[in-house]
């Protein structure tokens, strides 16, 4: 959102403001004779006190000073550092709100970026609780100015680190080990990365948990892993003392970059996947792999998909960016035949695993770009569709793989997407000239206390 007009109000002032309307990142938007102001941790309704703190020509940001008069929508955060952490932006905002909220963001973007008019958006599905929901979290490390190892996530647009001792966003059988991971590394006297000088060893701590089975795994990133003297001891102690953990592995990423995995990963002891269950089928994860961290929600998801599909049995399937089959094996028990297009090697390996583990057999798996598969001539590859499932990344899908769906017109397309302004951009260009038509959206409330939601579509061929 953005005014017409210059800004009238300078960097440093301070100004009362009502927030009128929420951003699709989560702050709050105020309207003043001054312009357009974007503040976070506020929630419409809030009349607050806040000092400009970047002013740009046509609108600037707060930081939020004092709430005057709370909004209906405010609640009291559960975390101690909920005003500081980065991790999430809404445990402010009470959660009916954040649903009402979220499906509007999807009918906007639907509107405003794709062109639909009075577009079907059903009410955000969701899992039992919007707490405790996380599967997976990996961790930065950094040491206290007194030299203690610390362990959490940024504070809010720095890379100032917020230390957790327990994370209520994350699955509580979680919280023993961030608590006492620490300290163990803290007494191995493991030397911790240093980013602003690329000196020192270990940069993240990652945990993970399968939801339905218990089965856990520890994931150390280093930069070399050359220093990490009793390694294997240790690993075996952590897994003697915790019943859960079934892996201990060390992921080795010495590059100068945000990327958190590198491309080598090693068990240290155990075994290097925990196994989770998700609708119905069992899956091999791996530290370094891609799986919804909402298990529930994602199933809530799985199910109004099938739901909506009405599969026969007879379909021949096109799963594109499957990643490790998460969507894609599911679908293989209820069609003819399911084929899962993915860019990663790993990925695709795992697809493999977890479909023979399933005893899957009528299952496709390719290590290939999309656009690439769509617009070629593949000969395992069927030219008529029945149905094509499309996850792709935030940014959406590249032009040519919808140009590529259009000439193809698949009966039926699914589309899963977790920003709903790349997803309307998307349908538009699909549904161009009446090629298809969108039947409805159901959003899906993945990331509970952030303003991320999640959306499949469903389209039919004109």
């Amino acid at each position: 959102m953005t005014n017409d007009k210059t800004m009238t109000i300078a960097q440093g002032q301070m100004v009362e403001v009502e927030i009128a309307d929420l951003t699709d990142t989560g702050d709050g938007v105020a309207r003043t004779d001054g312009g357009v102001v974007f503040v976070p941790d506020t929630v419409v309704g809030d009349r607050a006190s806040v000092r400009l703190v970047r002013v740009k020509r046509q609108y600037a940001n707060g930081k939020l000073l004092q709430i005057l008069e709370p909004s209906p929508h405010r609640q009291r955060p559960g975390c101690i550092v909920a005003d500081k952490c980065g991790g999430c932006q809404w445990q402010h905002i009470e959660y009916p709100y954040q649903l009402e909220t979220k499906r509007n963001s999807v009918v906007q973007a639907l509107t405003r970026i794709g062109g639909f008019a009075d577009p079907d958006v059903r009410p955000v599905l969701t899992a039992n609780n919007p707490l405790g929901y996380r599967n997976k979290a990996t961790y930065p490390l950094g040491i206290s100015a007194t030299g203690q190892v610390q362990a959490g996530y940024y504070q809010k647009g720095s890379h100032k680190l917020v230390n957790l001792n327990q994370c209520p966003v994350q699955d509580d059988r979680l919280n023993p080990l961030l608590a006492e991971v620490k300290q163990d590394i803290q007494e191995r006297g493991w030397a911790i990365y240093e980013e602003e000088r690329h000196h020192g060893e270990l940069r993240h701590l990652g945990l993970q948990i399968g939801r339905r089975t218990g089965e856990m795994l520890l994931t150390l990133v280093a930069r070399r892993g050359k220093k990490l003297a009793g390694l294997e001891e240790q690993a075996e102690a952590w897994l003697e003392r915790y019943p859960g953990l079934v892996g201990v592995c060390l992921n080795l990423n010495g590059e100068q970059t945000n990327r958190i995995f590198g491309a080598q990963t090693r068990c240290i002891a155990g075994r290097d996947y925990l196994v989770e269950e998700f609708a119905g089928l069992q899956f091999q994860l791996r530290s370094n792999t891609f799986f919804q961290v909402n298990t529930e929600a994602a199933e809530a998801l799985w199910e109004a998909i099938v739901a909506e599909l009405n599969l026969s049995g007879d379909e021949v399937v096109l799963d594109a960016y499957c990643g490790v089959g998460t969507f894609t094996l599911p679908l293989a028990q209820r069609v003819k035949r399911a084929i899962g297009l993915e860019v990663q090697l790993a990925a695709v390996e795992q697809a493999w695993e977890n479909s023979k583990l399933n005893h899957l057999t009528n299952t496709t798996f390719y290590e290939a770009k999309v656009e690439e598969i769509l617009t070629g001539d593949a000969p395992d590859i069927p030219k008529k569709l029945d149905l094509v499932l499309l996850d792709p990344p935030r940014s959406g899908c590249d032009r040519a793989v919808l140009e590529a769906l259009r000439q193809r017109q698949p009966k039926r397309i699914a589309y899963i997407s977790c920003k709903p302004a790349t997803l309307a951009r998307d349908l538009k260009i699909l549904c161009e000239d009446g090629v298809y038509q969108l039947q409805f959206v159901q959003p899906a409330d993945f990331f509970p206390q952030t303003a991320h939601v999640e959306c499949v579509a469903f389209l039919n061929r004109g």
